[in-house]
């Protein structure tokens, strides 16, 4: 059942590639970004807010339409990447990483605003008053209080990450080896005389890898709680 074919293993292997990337990439944004939705009041902070999480609201395809505006060959983007590092992002595995990571970026974002806005104010305000400064202060109270909504934010971005198919079919196509992941894969052998049993051993292993993300992060959590009590 689970024999998987030279194929479907690289399109999970893309696919782990794909996650970790986008989440490796988007995690110190993401970290800065709750910080100033949970800390900080500024103008336009509710546009902010919307940019953030319309990726959550929007159709797939409309997010991977706008990043092949912007980082195709003739846009704005795109040209400049190619300017200065002789390469684009379009049907690369790369732009699959950051179609990923655009439409996990709200999960992120939102479980890390929650941890911060669970921190109780006062423990940093009491660091402060011994003289540590804002760097210190987050690095040795708010991020180690914050760490549980962290890793959670991380893990909910990589198990979407290994769904994402309409944003990156869009923006980097269906290319074998370079941009199949897991979901174009078993949409491609759902296109196939025969390709059931392969579509059906992929469908069961995205749940599996799904599951197993949300066990992990429900875990981690938990644990990282209980060392701190």
């Amino acid at each position: 059942m689970f024999d998987l074919s030279p194929a479907e293993a690289e399109a999970l292997r893309l696919s782990l590639k794909v996650g970790f990337w986008s989440v490796a990439a988007s995690l110190p944004l993401g970290i800065a970004v709750a910080w100033l939705l949970a800390r900080r009041e500024f103008p336009g902070k509710t546009l902010l807010n919307g940019i953030v999480h319309l990726p959550l609201v929007l159709p797939p395809v409309v997010v991977g339409y706008a990043l092949l505006l912007l980082f195709g060959r003739n846009g704005p983007l795109g040209q400049a990447i190619e300017a200065i590092f002789g390469k684009t992002v379009i049907f690369t595995w790369q732009g699959a990483a950051l179609a990923a990571a655009i439409m996990a970026f709200p999960l992120m974002v939102r479980a890390i605003r929650l941890s911060l806005e669970a921190v109780d104010k006062k423990l940093e305000a009491a660091a402060r008053t011994l003289g540590a400064g804002p760097l210190d202060v987050f690095v040795t109270v708010t991020l180690p209080l914050i760490l549980p909504g962290v890793l959670a934010g991380a893990i909910l971005a990589f198990a979407r990450s290994l769904g994402e198919f309409g944003a990156t079919i869009t923006f980097v196509s269906n290319i074998p080896g370079e941009t199949r992941t897991l979901p174009l894969a078993l949409y491609s052998l759902t296109q196939q005389p025969g390709g059931e049993a392969g579509a059906l051993r992929l469908a069961i292993l995205s749940v599996l890898l799904a599951f197993a993300a949300l066990a992990g992060s429900e875990i981690l959590a938990r644990r990282l709680k209980r060392g701190r009590t």
